[in-house]
């Protein structure tokens, strides 16, 4: 089963070579893509072209260019769907009511040109009309798109309104809520400063009536233990001295050496 074919449609500008007033005449080209081949329905609003490319021409120019042909099928579509900027598009007369369209492209850095020829349409009204009904069609689905996409701005535009009205509220109760909060603040610090103050300087007095005569006091008791205590070694250095006058100091005499020998006995 063949996949289902996209649809493109290209309005071309093309100057008139031999009118000599260097205007420009509207070329619509009308394409219906296949996975390996495509057709062309051409019309200038007068008379109409066709160009139905087989999967044998398709392969055949895709081989030539050394294209894959689906490669080959996506860039025919990408300059026959939507005018390139660069691109030199030309619709030039074959002979015989034929047709050759070609346009531009670069590859590489060479410029290159596709061409190809498009026979007179059998039925040139029928064919006509189809691209105007086309053309119709997909003006109609634009149409409607844009309205949706209108409608959905507007939506988006009351919700952003809304949201925005709502973050300035939201704001405001914010700032009044820390000024709030802030001046509650600012009452309690106050009284814990002055409660404070009144004890410090509570302490501050106390200080100055009742710890100063406790110093004293302290100093005198210090004093008092140190005089105590010199009296006391005092009092043992000349007790010390007095025992040493009541005890006069024993000379020590010799003691007379003895004779290892024993006394003898008188003999009668």
């Amino acid at each position: 089963m063949e996949d289902t074919p996209r649809h493109t449609c290209l309005k071309l500008e093309l100057p008139q070579d031999d009118s000599g007033t260097h205007e420009s005449e509207p070329l619509f080209v009308k394409g219906t893509w296949f996975p390996s081949r495509f057709d062309l329905a051409i019309t200038d609003g007068c008379d109409a072209w066709t160009c139905n490319a087989s999967e044998e021409e398709v392969d055949e120019r895709a081989s030539q260019w050394d294209q894959p042909v689906t490669e080959y099928i996506d860039l025919a579509e990408k300059y026959l769907g939507f005018q390139q900027p660069g691109s030199v598009y030309g619709f030039s007369d074959a002979g015989n009511g034929h047709k050759r369209l070609s346009w531009t492209f670069e590859k590489e850095g060479i410029k290159l040109e596709w061409r190809w020829k498009c026979q007179p349409a059998l039925n040139m009204k029928k064919t006509t009309a189809d691209i105007m009904d086309f053309l119709m069609d997909a003006n109609i689905r634009l149409s409607e798109e844009v309205v949706r996409k209108t409608e959905t701005c507007d939506r988006l535009r009351v919700e952003a309104e809304k949201c925005l009205a709502q973050s300035e509220k939201l704001s405001v109760e914010k700032a009044e809520f820390e000024d709030e909060i802030y001046a509650k603040f600012l009452v309690v610090l106050n009284s814990k400063k002055s409660k404070l103050r009144e004890l410090r300087d509570r302490l501050s007095n106390q200080k100055a009536a009742g710890e100063l005569p406790e110093e004293e006091e302290g100093e005198s008791t210090d004093k008092t233990e140190s005089y105590d205590e010199r009296s006391d070694d005092g009092n043992k250095s000349e007790e010390e001295a007095g025992t040493s006058k009541d005890i006069p100091a024993s000379k020590s005499r010799p003691v007379p050496a003895t004779s290892s020998r024993g006394r003898g006995r008188k003999r009668k």
